[in-house]
């Protein structure tokens, strides 16, 4: 008997911004205790990141982490997912601008500049998840 064939998972094609809402309410802290355990003096600094209408501090994002033993990048999903495309972007734009000078640095130097930014720009694989 053929399986039927699996749709794909539309959120894990369009992730929120973050998660933190799902791992705060699994964890049974109220937005009160996590601010708390971030150094905020309230629950609104919480709220809004929840909310989706502030990005956390990086100090913040450290502090999810150790809160609630997830990355980033799985913490905040989304908002990981629209600052590594923008930097995809601009690796596109530099390798383009670097591509199209003449050369006053030393090759070496140069190739390793194209090095790091094909590193960026070309897609890797990354555990069965489409590249964007």
């Amino acid at each position: 008997m053929r399986s039927k064939p699996t749709l794909p998972n539309p959120v894990a094609q369009h992730p929120l911004p973050n998660y933190l809402r799902t791992y705060r309410r699994r964890s049974g802290l109220s937005q009160r205790e996590l601010a708390f355990l971030l150094g905020a003096a309230s629950g609104t600094k919480v709220s809004r990141c929840e909310n989706f209408t502030r990005m956390p501090a990086v100090k913040s994002i450290w502090a999810c982490e150790a809160v609630f033993n997830q990355p980033a990048r799985e913490l905040f999903g989304g908002n990981h997912e629209l600052v590594r495309r923008a930097v995809r972007a601009r690796a596109k734009r530099l390798l383009k601008r670097l591509a199209a000078q003449t050369p006053d640095e030393a090759p070496s130097r140069i190739a390793g500049k194209v090095a790091l930014l094909r590193s960026i720009v070309e897609p890797k694989p990354n555990h069965g998840i489409e590249p964007h």
